[in-house]
C-alpha cells in the first residue's frame, strides 16, 4: 500500500494525469457531460426484446449453476487511503472519519479532491495472471473485475469516458488484463457495474463546509471543469426519491447504456452485475437484451448471466435476472439458482478493517451452496496490486480445502432439503455473521450421491438426523460412507435416531468435514 502524506505531491500527479495523453480519449468540453448525440450503439437483434415479457424466457446457464465460487476484485482508486468503501463519497462529508482522514492527509476537498487521489492509483505491483493462479487453485470457477464503482471512473480503455484507468492512474486496462489472465486460467470471466447510482451517490462532492475556515468554499466537485468526472448534478439531492438511489435524469440513462455496452461490447463478459435493481427501466432492459443477444451470437447458446439486488431500486425479475444477496443468504433452497456477494474484508482495502477467516467463508460457501446459490467472493487487494497477508491466507487454506473436497461443492445441486442443526442464519442482506457449530450439516448432491458437510470440525461422531432409518428423504439403507480425504474405512451405523459416523483421531482438513454418503 502506497502511503502519502505530502499534500505537494497531489498536484504533480493531477497534472500528469491530465497531460495531453490522458485528455486524448473523449476529452470534448469538460464542462458538458460527453457524447450524447454520437457513438450511440444500435441494439443486438436477436431471441431477447427489451421487454419483461421477452426477457421471462431467460433459463440461468449450467456453467452458472455448476461453478458455484467466484472471486471478485472490488478495487480501485478508493484503495490507496486504506479507509475502506464509499471513500469517494464520504470525503465530502464533514464529520465522517474519511472527511477527517483526507483533511490530514491530502488537504482540504475544495483544493485536493477526489480527482487527486485518481492519479495516485498506479496498480505497481498488479500482476493479474500470478493472483489468478492463487484463485483457481482456491476452487474459484469464475472471476468477476470491477468495471466502474459509484467513483464514475472506469477500469477499461474507455470509448466515451476520459476518466479511465488506460488514460490515467495505473495507465492500464485493468478489466482487459484481467479478462485475458481469466481465460489462461480457464475461468470464466464478468464485470461488475456500479455506475447506475453514481449519478446521486456522488452529490456530496459540489457541496461545502458548514463551518469555519472553509465556511461556503465549494469543494471541487463544483468546479465545472471537472464535470464529467463529478456529474452536472448540482441541482439534484442524495436521494431522487425515496426508496431508490437511481435519478430520473433521462441524459445520464444514456450516458450509463452507452458506457456500459462499450464495457460489454468490448470484454464479452459471462456475467454482468449491477449494484442495485436493474437500472432505469426500458433503457436497462435494453442493455440486458443486447447482453443476452450477444452472448447468443457469439457461441450459439445463451451462456450470460446478469446479475441485481432484489433491493428496492430499479427492477428485478427472479425469472430473467440471478438475484444478488450482498453480505447474506436466502433461507432454504431456492428453486432458481442465486449468488452472495461478499468481501473477506472490506469491500475496498482498509487498514482497520477485521477480515473474515477460512472458517467463516467456507461455512458459508457450503450453506449457500445447500441452497442452490453461488457465492462471489471479494478478496481485498492492496491499492497497489498486492494481496494483504490476510488474503494470502485465506486463499492458502482455500486452496487446502478445496484439494480435498470440492467435489462437494462444484458441479452439485441442492438436497431435499438444505441441512440440519442447530444454527440458521438469518435470510436478507448483511446478515452474514453466523455462528456455526459441527452439529450443523449441509447437504449437497452430485448424481446418485449425497453429500453431508458440518460446518465445523467435528470430533467423535457425527449424528445426521436426516438419515436415519425411516427417514421421509431416502428410504434406501447407507451402504457407504467415506470422509473425502481419509485413507482409513469410515466407520458407521444407521439407527432409527440418526445416521452416526465415528471419527477419526485427526481430520483430513480443517475447518469443515465432507462424508460422501452412498445408498443400498
Amino acid at each position: 500500500m502506497i502511503k502519502l502524506n505530502k499534500r505537494e505531491l497531489l498536484g504533480a500527479s493531477l497534472a500528469t494525469a491530465l497531460s495531453s495523453r490522458a485528455l486524448a480519449r473523449g476529452s470534448g468540453a469538460s464542462a458538458s457531460l460527453p457524447g450524447l448525440d454520437a457513438d450511440v450503439p444500435k441494439p443486438v437483434a436477436g431471441r431477447f426484446q427489451p421487454t419483461t415479457e421477452s426477457l421471462m424466457t431467460y433459463r440461468t446457464p449450467e456453467w452458472f449453476r455448476d461453478a458455484k465460487f467466484g472471486i471478485w476484485a472490488h478495487w480501485g482508486p478508493q484503495a490507496v487511503p486504506g479507509q475502506g468503501d464509499w471513500y469517494a463519497r464520504f470525503m465530502y462529508v464533514p464529520g465522517h472519519p474519511h472527511y477527517d482522514h483526507h483533511l490530514k492527509t491530502y488537504g482540504h476537498p475544495s483544493e485536493h479532491g477526489y480527482k487527486d487521489v485518481i492519479p495516485l492509483w498506479t496498480a505497481d505491483r498488479f500482476d493479474a495472471d500470478a493472483l489468478m493462479t492463487k484463485y483457481a487453485a482456491a476452487g474459484a470457477k469464475y472471476f468477476v473485475s470491477m468495471g466502474v464503482h459509484h467513483d464514475n471512473f472506469d477500469l477499461w480503455n474507455s470509448r466515451h469516458h476520459r476518466w479511465n484507468a488506460a488514460a490515467m492512474g495505473p495507465e492500464r486496462d485493468i478489466v482487459g488484463t484481467w479478462q485475458a489472465a481469466a481465460k489462461r486460467h480457464g475461468l470464466r470471466f464478468g464485470v461488475s457495474e456500479h455506475l447506475g447510482a453514481s449519478y446521486c451517490w456522488w452529490y456530496p462532492n459540489h457541496l461545502y463546509d458548514q463551518f469555519w475556515p472553509k465556511l461556503g468554499v465549494s469543494y471541487d466537485g463544483a468546479d465545472p471543469r471537472y464535470a464529467d468526472l463529478y456529474h452536472d448534478n448540482r441541482d439534484q439531492p442524495f436521494l431522487n426519491k425515496p426508496g431508490t438511489w437511481y435519478t430520473d435524469n433521462a441524459e445520464y440513462h444514456h450516458i450509463w447504456y452507452k458506457r456500459i455496452r462499450d464495457l460489454v461490447d468490448s470484454y464479452q463478459p459471462d456475467l454482468l452485475y449491477s449494484d442495485g435493481g436493474l437500472p432505469f427501466g426500458s433503457i436497462g432492459k435494453s442493455l440486458v437484451a443486447d447482453f443476452y443477444n450477444s452472448s447468443i451470437a457469439r457461441s450459439g447458446k445463451l451462456d450470460a448471466v446478469y446479475n441485481c439486488k432484489d433491493s428496492g431500486s430499479g427492477e428485478f425479475h427472479k425469472e430473467w435476472a440471478v438475484q444478488d444477496v450482498e453480505r447474506g443468504v436466502l433461507k432454504g433452497i431456492s428453486p432458481l439458482p442465486w449468488q452472495t456477494d461478499t468481501s473477506n474484508g472490506d469491500w475496498f482495502f482498509n487498514e482497520n478493517y477485521k477480515y473474515k477467516t477460512a472458517d467463516e467463508v467456507i461455512t458459508m460457501l457450503a450453506d449457500i451452496v445447500s441452497k442452490n446459490g453461488n457465492m462471489l467472493l471479494n478478496v481485498v487487494l492492496h491499492a497497489d496490486g498486492s494481496l494483504p497477508p490476510e488474503s494470502e491466507q485465506l486463499l492458502a487454506e482455500l486452496t487446502a480445502w478445496m484439494a480435498v473436497n470440492a467435489e462437494a461443492i462444484h458441479g452439485t445441486r441442492p438436497w431435499k432439503i438444505d441441512g440440519e442443526g442447530p444454527t440458521e442464519a438469518a435470510a436478507g442482506m448483511f446478515k452474514e455473521q453466523v455462528a456455526y457449530t459441527a452439529k450443523d450439516i449441509r447437504f449437497t448432491t452430485k448424481g446418485d450421491r449425497l453429500f453431508a458437510i458440518t460446518l465445523g470440525e467435528p470430533a467423535g461422531s457425527v449424528a445426521i438426523t436426516a438419515l436415519a432409518q425411516g427417514n421421509p428423504y431416502e428410504r434406501r439403507p447407507v451402504s457407504r460412507v467415506r470422509l473425502l480425504g481419509a485413507r482409513q474405512k469410515t466407520r458407521f451405523r444407521q439407527s432409527g435416531q440418526a445416521l452416526v459416523i465415528d471419527m477419526p483421531a485427526a481430520l483430513p482438513t480443517r475447518h469443515a468435514s465432507v462424508f460422501e454418503i452412498s445408498f443400498a
